[in-house]
C-alpha cells in the first residue's frame, strides 16, 4: 500500500516537473504553504533529485532555487495570513473545515505565537506541523506584514535550501528525508530560540 502511494506521488510529481520544471515546484509550494495539505519534504526533496541531481546540475544552483522556493512559500503563506487578518476567526474556522485542519493544531500554533512573539514566524518555518499553521495566529494578531514577509522569507529560504540539498544528495533514497527532518528539526528549533532570546536581550540592553 505504502509502496503504491509512493509510486503514485513520484509519478505525478515527475509529470509536473517534466512539464513545468521549477514553475511547477513554485506552484506546489504556494498551495502547500497556503493549505498545509502536502509535505514540503516531498516537494523539495524530489525537486532536488529530479530537477538538479538527475540532470547533473552543479550543487551551487541549490542556493539559487532555494531562493525561488522561499519566494513561492512566502506567497502561499501570505494568502493564509491575509485570510486570517481580514476575515478573523470566522474565516479561519471555515478554512479549517475545508482543509480538515484540527482546531487544536491551530490553538497550539497560537500558543507558540503568543509565548515566543513574532520570532516564531522565523524559526517556526523550519518545524513540521508548525511552519504552515503559524500564518494563522500571525494574521489574527495583525503582525506587521513587512515583518511577516521578512521572517517568512528568511525561514523558508533556510528550510527549502536544506530540503533541496537533501534531495540532491539522497537521490533515490529521498524517503529518508522525512527521517532526517525529524532528527534535525529539534536542533533548528533550539538554534532559533537561542538566536531570538539573544536578539531580545540585545534590544532590551540598547533601550536601557
Amino acid at each position: 500500500m505504502i509502496a503504491s502511494i509512493e509510486s503514485f506521488v513520484i509519478a505525478n510529481l515527475q509529470a509536473i516537473y517534466d512539464r513545468m520544471g521549477w514553475l511547477g515546484v513554485a506552484g506546489l509550494l504556494v498551495f502547500e504553504n497556503a493549505t498545509g495539505m502536502m509535505p514540503s519534504e516531498i516537494i523539495m526533496g524530489l525537486a532536488g533529485w529530479m530537477l538538479l541531481a538527475a540532470h547533473g546540475v552543479p550543487f551551487v544552483y541549490v542556493f539559487l532555487w532555494g531562493a525561488l522556493a522561499a519566494l513561492a512559500s512566502t506567497v502561499g503563506a501570505s494568502i493564509t495570513y491575509w485570510a486570517a487578518n481580514l476575515g478573523g476567526r470566522p474565516v479561519v474556522e471555515r478554512l479549517a473545515g475545508w482543509f480538515r485542519i484540527e482546531v487544536q493544531h491551530i490553538e497550539r500554533a497560537e500558543t507558540y505565537f503568543h509565548r515566543w512573539g513574532t520570532g516564531v514566524v522565523l524559526f517556526g518555518r523550519m518545524i513540521p506541523g508548525v511552519r504552515t499553521l503559524i500564518n494563522i495566529p500571525a494574521g489574527l494578531a495583525r503582525m506587521p506584514y513587512g515583518k511577516f514577509v521578512l521572517y517568512t522569507l528568511l525561514g523558508s529560504y533556510i528550510w527549502c535550501t536544506l530540503l533541496i540539498s537533501a534531495g540532491y544528495f539522497l537521490g533515490y533514497e529521498w524517503g529518508r528525508i522525512s527521517t532526517l527532518v525529524k532528527q534535525v528539526a529539534p536542533w533548528l528549533l533550539l538554534v532559533g530560540v537561542i538566536v531570538w532570546v539573544a536578539m531580545y536581550f540585545r534590544r532590551t540592553s540598547l533601550r536601557s
